[in-house]
């Protein structure tokens, strides 16, 4: 589990957030979220198979989808998807040189986790990016 501070420090240091499994539907948490994410002055790299534009951006399939020069920038994959969806995306992170891998509320993935930090990767489960952020008073 994180410390305030830990939270704090990554909220604060990083700005770029690819969104994986972000959807088009304004009353889905993952598209509020990204909203309240880019009100606060972050920039969003959505990820999404199933659509192709969301809050006026284009969404990526995937983060391995992504132009390189947009994949290096991400800093922190937040993952809006099924437990058992979370390894493959814990690559694309890795692959791509995140430094964060973020599960939102009521996603826990201990084997995912596992593999995020031997890759370097902070990792932070079950909380929800945008509570936190408001919690902080960021």
């Amino acid at each position: 589990m994180r410390t305030p501070m830990d939270i704090r420090s990554i909220l604060t240091t990083f700005r770029h957030i690819a969104i994986v499994g972000i959807s088009d539907k304004p009353e889905r948490p993952s598209n509020g979220v990204a909203r309240y994410l880019m009100h606060a002055g972050y920039r969003i790299h959505p990820v999404n198979p199933m659509i192709g534009e969301v809050l006026g951006m284009r969404c990526w399939p995937s983060i391995s989808a992504m132009p390189e020069a947009e994949r290096r920038l991400l800093e922190v994959v937040v993952v809006f998807r099924k437990p058992a969806d979370v390894p493959p995306v814990v690559e694309e992170a890795i692959a791509a040189g995140a430094k964060v891998l973020w599960m939102q509320l009521g996603i826990t993935n201990a084997e995912a986790a596992a593999k995020a930090r031997k890759a370097g990767l902070e990792v932070v489960e079950n909380r929800c990016i945008a509570v936190e952020h408001q919690r902080l008073g960021l």
